[in-house]
């Protein structure tokens, strides 16, 4: 089991017991009563949340990195806006001021990195022989 897993565990737990704490003590103070189902319900909702925020952070966290711009060569992406030569390009998930290589491309025909300029990608349409790196 990860220290992360048994830090999740234990902060939901005190979160949980805060939460029980406010429904109890708290709330009767000012006039407002909930009723245990309500209370299970509620405390059932927030352990279902707590669990998809640490899944939705460990998929983040195990996600590749990308360092730098000579990884994105050779991989292939889409155009988003009409590179007319300059446009945008989705690669890798995520947009990049992109500038046509050799004429103009349509928006969401597929396009081959092939070097940068500064953070501009320099991007070619991609032929039927091309066998690059996915998206």
């Amino acid at each position: 089991m990860s220290v992360r897993l048994v830090f999740a565990i234990i902060s939901t737990l005190l979160e949980e017991a805060a939460l029980v704490a406010v429904a109890l003590w708290g709330l009767p103070q000012i006039g407002i009563e909930i009723p245990l189902p309500g209370l299970i319900v509620l405390m059932v909702l927030w352990g279902g949340f707590s669990v998809f925020t640490y899944r939705m952070g460990s998929q983040a966290l195990r996600r590749k990195l990308v360092v730098g711009l000579p990884v994105t060569v050779g991989t292939r992406g889409k155009a988003v806006r009409r590179l007319a030569p300059g446009g945008i390009a989705r690669i890798k998930g995520e947009l990049w001021e992109a500038e046509s290589a050799h004429g103009n491309i349509e928006e969401g025909e597929e396009v081959i990195v092939i070097g940068h300029d500064g953070l501009k990608l320099i991007v070619k349409q991609k032929s039927a022989g091309d066998r690059n790196k996915t998206e």
